[in-house]
C-alpha cells in the first residue's frame, strides 16, 4: 500500500492558484517561470526584473496583481480539498505530483494542475492518476442514433471488462454511455474517467449529475479549469487535448464533419496516438465525420478486438475472437439462426416506409405491423424524420 500523499500548505495552495489564475499567464509561461525558479512561491519571491528572462514586460505587469475574487478562490479551493466523505475525495494535483499523468506531461501543452474528484484510495495513491498504456478514448456525437449510443456502451463494457481505463467528456450523448458502459463492467481497476469543460465541482449537463456521482464513487472526474467555471463553449475544444493526452488512443464512434469528436481526433494525432473509427452509413450525416477519419488513415473499426490487435493488447486467442466480437458489439451468436425477411430487405441503412414498401411489395399498413413487431423484439429500431433501422444484434 501506497504512503498518502501530503496534504497542501496554505501558502502553497496560493501560489499555485495566484501562478494559474493570473490573467495573461498561460500554460507555457507559468512552465517557463517554474522550470527557472523552481515552485511558485519562488517565482513571486523573485523580481519583475528575474521574471523577464522567461516573460513579456506586460506579463511581468499582469504577476505583480492578485487576480481578481482571489482570496475567496483561495478559501473555496482550500474547503474543497478538505471536503471530508467517507468514500470519495478531492485533489489538485500539479505537474511533479507522482500522480500527474506521464503521458499528459509530456504533451505539447500540459495542464498546469488538474482538479480531480475520486474514490478516497485511489487518490490517495502515489500513483499516476492512469496507466497510459492500458487507456483508450471514446469520444462522438452528442446526438446520436439509437446504434451509435449502444455501439459506445458495448466497447466501453467490453473494455473496461478487460482491464482498460475508458477516457470520455461526460457530454451527452456518445460520452454519457461510454461512462455507463463502462462503470457497468466487472473491473478491479480505474474503468473510467471523464474530463470535463467546466469546473469539477459544476456539474454538466445537469442530467448527468447521477452518472457525475457514479464516476465520484468508481471513476475519476478531472477539470484543468478552476473550480465554479461554468460551461463556456471554448473551453470544451479545450479540453479536448487531456482527453487524447491521457490516452493511448481515441475512438470516435459516431460524428458529424463538424464534431467537437473529430477535434479530439486531430490531437490524438498530433500527440502520435493512434486514431479508430467505427463506420456507418453513406446516408448518415452522423458518420461522415467517421468516414472522414478513415479516408485521412484512421482505423476502421467493427469491433473491440481491432482496437487490441492495433494497440499489441491482444489478449484472447483467434480461437475467441468471436466472443470478443459478440461482447463488443452487443451480438449474439444465434441472432443469424432466425432473421425475418423484412430485416433482409431493410439491410443496415435507415430506410423509409415507402421506400420498404417499393422493395417488399407490402403495404405500409403490413409494415408498419412487422415493424413494430420487430421494434418490440429489438430488431428494429425508429429514426426521427419516419425512418427505421436495422440494429446490430439483427
Amino acid at each position: 500500500m501506497t504512503a498518502p500523499t501530503p496534504a497542501w500548505e496554505h501558502q502553497e495552495l496560493q501560489a499555485w492558484l495566484r501562478l494559474s489564475l493570473t490573467s495573461g499567464i498561460g500554460n507555457a509561461a507559468a512552465r517557463r517561470l517554474l522550470a527557472r525558479f523552481g515552485m511558485p512561491q519562488a517565482v513571486f519571491e523573485a523580481s519583475p526584473a528575474d521574471w523577464q528572462a522567461c516573460v513579456s514586460a506586460l506579463q511581468c505587469k499582469q504577476l505583480l496583481t492578485l487576480p481578481p475574487n482571489f482570496a475567496a478562490m483561495v478559501q473555496t479551493t482550500w474547503d474543497w480539498l478538505h471536503d471530508s466523505r467517507a468514500d470519495t475525495a478531492n485533489a489538485l494535483i500539479t505537474l511533479g505530483d507522482p500522480r500527474y499523468p506521464d503521458s499528459l506531461l509530456h504533451t505539447a501543452d500540459p495542464p498546469l494542475m488538474l482538479y480531480v474528484t475520486g474514490p478516497r484510495p485511489w487518490l490517495e495513491r502515489t500513483a499516476p492518476l492512469v496507466d497510459w498504456q492500458r487507456s483508450l478514448a471514446i469520444v462522438g456525437s452528442r446526438n446520436p442514433t439509437p446504434q451509435g449510443a449502444d455501439n459506445a456502451y458495448q466497447f466501453a463494457h467490453y473494455l473496461a471488462g478487460q482491464g482498460w481505463c475508458l477516457i470520455s467528456g461526460m457530454a451527452r450523448g456518445v460520452d454519457t454511455a461510454v461512462h455507463q458502459g463502462a462503470l457497468a463492467a466487472t473491473t478491479e481497476g480505474m474503468p473510467t474517467v471523464a474530463v470535463v469543460g467546466t469546473g469539477v465541482d459544476r456539474i454538466y449537463p445537469r442530467q448527468n449529475e447521477p452518472l457525475a456521482r457514479q464516476l465520484a464513487q468508481r471513476g475519476l472526474l478531472i477539470s484543468e479549469f478552476p473550480l465554479g467555471t461554468p460551461p463556456i463553449a471554448t473551453n470544451f475544444p479545450k479540453r479536448n487535448r487531456i482527453i487524447s493526452g491521457l490516452s493511448r488512443g481515441t475512438l470516435v464512434v459516431e460524428a458529424a464533419l463538424a464534431s467537437g469528436s473529430l477535434i479530439t481526433a486531430r490531437t490524438a494525432s498530433e500527440q502520435g496516438r493512434e486514431v479508430f473509427a467505427i463506420p456507418g452509413s453513406i446516408h448518415s450525416p452522423q458518420t461522415r465525420g467517421c468516414h472522414a477519419l478513415i479516408k485521412q488513415g484512421a482505423k476502421l473499426v467493427e469491433h473491440a478486438q481491432d482496437i487490441l490487435e492495433e494497440l499489441d493488447n491482444v489478449t484472447a486467442s483467434r480461437g475467441a475472437d468471436a466472443a470478443a466480437h459478440n461482447a463488443a458489439s452487443g451480438t449474439d451468436s444465434t441472432a443469424e439462426t432466425a432473421i425475418p425477411a423484412l430485416l433482409e430487405a431493410m439491410g443496415f441503412d435507415p430506410v423509409s416506409l415507402d421506400h420498404l414498401s417499393a422493395r417488399t411489395g407490402c403495404s405500409v399498413a403490413e409494415l408498419q405491423a412487422q415493424l413494430l413487431e420487430l421494434e418490440l423484439d429489438g430488431w428494429v429500431q425508429r429514426l426521427p424524420g419516419g425512418l427505421y433501422q436495422r440494429c446490430a444484434q439483427a
